[in-house]
């Protein structure tokens, strides 16, 4: 079992794909299903299935869940810090058992699938809260894999830009082929609170406010106006298309948050928090400065 932490809009859905397209499970279907989306009287019979006459309103002949329709294959349970404390219990024993049985069933029905979990909640926090089983979040979390959110990994932006970039263009029929470096330094200098779902959002903004380009590139007219007023991009022309200057840019911007707050542990932790990133990951863009 493979688990995913990481806040919302950081991809942990295509990083499950991944994981199951790089697997001996690629073969297999790949079924997610999302635990918060779903009324809590109706979730247990997704994820389980159910036999005729099991409730009112059961379709005749019953239904198969997402377990069984993922079987030989990947189930994705996405935000699994919602599921109801006694639907823990019955997911608990089908993790043990690899077997299950529909509501209103008998007959067991034996699973060869790989389960990956996902949420952006502490579920140490809920442990001790009693909202959430201690014995399954350590069935869950056999592999565990922390998703950084966008603004600790921003010499990834370049990259996901053009690849949006291509992939809107294309869905939207349009001419547009590049960003200028400006606008390229801008959307590196954002804090990016809604991560890679935000930017791919502001791309397709930006690519529909740039359709009378007569040079197909995107330039700074295209951004929103809270982005820029936001964006710590103080050297917006630094960054080229292929990505390089980057790092420059943030050890600039680094400095100059230190020469604001301090050297001092407080000062680097306060110089952190206005970039929007953590205290280790200061630490660590400093190190590779030197």
């Amino acid at each position: 079992s493979i688990f995913i932490y990481g806040e919302s809009g950081t991809g942990k859905e295509i990083f499950a794909q991944g994981i199951h397209m790089a697997s001996p499970f690629r073969n297999g279907p790949f079924v997610g299903i999302n635990c918060t989306a779903l009324p809590e009287s109706l979730l247990e019979s997704e994820l389980f299935g159910y036999e005729e006459g099991a409730f009112t309103g059961a379709k005749r002949g019953g239904k198969v869940g997402k377990f069984e329709l993922a079987n030989t294959g990947t189930i994705f349970l996405d935000e699994i810090g919602d599921l109801p404390f006694h639907l823990q219990a019955k997911l608990l024993r089908v993790l043990q058992e690899r077997k299950l049985e529909r509501v209103g069933g008998t007959k067991r029905v034996s699973l060869d699938i790989r389960i990956i979990s996902a949420t952006n909640r502490d579920l140490v926090q809920m442990i001790k809260e009693g909202k959430f089983r201690e014995d399954l979040y350590y069935r869950l979390n056999i592999f565990g894999i922390n998703l950084p959110p966008l603004r600790e990994r921003r010499e990834d932006i370049p990259m996901l830009v053009r690849y949006f970039i291509n992939k809107y263009c294309s869905f939207f029929d349009v001419d547009i082929h590049g960003i200028d470096d400006e606008t390229m330094g801008y959307l590196c200098g954002y804090s990016w609170k809604g991560n890679i779902r935000e930017l791919e959002n502001v791309i397709q903004y930006m690519i529909s406010m740039s359709t009378d380009s007569q040079d197909g590139i995107i330039t700074i007219k295209a951004l929103p106006r809270q982005l820029m007023e936001k964006s710590g991009a103080a050297f917006p022309g630094s960054v080229s298309r292929g990505g390089k200057g980057l790092k420059d840019m943030e050890i600039l911007q680094i400095q100059k948050a230190l020469e604001k707050y301090g050297e001092t542990t407080k000062g680097k932790r306060l110089a952190a928090a206005e970039l929007g990133i953590s205290l280790s990951t200061l630490y660590r863009k400093l190190n590779q400065k030197e």
